[in-house]
């Protein structure tokens, strides 16, 4: 089962690179961020056409997350819990029924956080705390599942190009960083660490001053799988060529593949 994660930085400006890019990695699952569409809009069809079960939170102009899947979805359900207030659609979950294995998958587009501090920032902590109590509550169940999606956090030093830039950044402040590790600890292997070592490794360059050229990137895009989910891990990679074609995002996709054996 190969299941994908992509912020696509709006369906609309990145359709033909989405459509592109499912052609030739064909994930089963593919978890996006910022579709940037509310639902009614998003154009549905031409992932239907390709085998995809198309389940979609959309916002006007910002965030949104979806979900495309040609196995089997269960119980889908979308917002993340803990503040009925709260308007953004930044998650979205559903059980994917694989020939042998029932995995719940949560798509998430966590808060950017910046300017730090302020409300952004109080936002993207509050946030990352409902995260952390949703997490639990699926961890109790003991069944196969992961969180996957833009985390807009930068784990430690080596998954920056340039660190030094970032430290200010609410990607990458202590207080993001510490909130980030309470929910890994919590029984997570985040997935590409478990598959790859060292610096180098980075899924978002920004559009400014060449960062793509230059390599001046940052790894804030992630899998975390439960324990049940990480005995299936078979293997993590980066689409890194993804970022250098045409009109791209600003993202690559990060994909795994986990065991669907009897």
């Amino acid at each position: 089962m190969k299941i994908a994660s992509f912020n696509i930085n709006g369906i609309k400006a990145r359709a033909q690179a989405l459509l592109d890019w499912l052609d030739e990695a064909q994930p089963d699952v593919a978890l996006l961020q910022e579709i940037k569409s509310i639902d009614a809009n998003f154009p549905r069809e031409m992932l239907e056409d390709r085998g995809y079960r198309v389940e979609t939170h959309g916002q006007k102009g910002f965030n949104g997350v979806a979900i495309l899947s040609k196995l089997p979805l269960e119980d889908v359900t979308r917002g993340l819990p803990g503040d009925e207030s709260d308007e953004q659609a930044r998650w979205i979950e559903a059980t994917v029924i694989g020939d042998h294995v029932a995995l719940r998958v949560c798509g998430l587009y966590l808060p950017n956080g910046n300017p730090a501090p302020g409300p952004k920032y109080d936002y993207k902590l509050a946030w990352m705390a409902r995260l952390k109590h949703r997490a639990e509550e699926l961890l109790h169940s003991e069944e196969p599942f992961l969180m996957a999606g833009d985390y807009n956090i930068i784990p430690q030093d080596e998954d920056a190009k340039r660190p030094e830039a970032w430290a200010k950044d609410a990607l990458a402040l202590p207080e993001s960083r510490a909130a980030y590790r309470r929910i890994l600890n919590l029984g997570f292997t985040e997935a590409f660490r478990a598959r790859h070592q060292g610096s180098g490794h980075y899924t978002f360059w920004d559009y400014q001053a060449g960062a793509w050229n230059r390599d001046d990137g940052i790894r804030i895009d992630h899998f975390l799988l439960s324990p049940q989910a990480a005995d299936l891990l078979s293997d993590c990679q980066i689409d890194k060529e993804v970022r250098g074609r045409e009109k791209p995002s600003d993202h690559v996709p990060i994909w795994i593949t986990l065991e669907d054996e009897a």
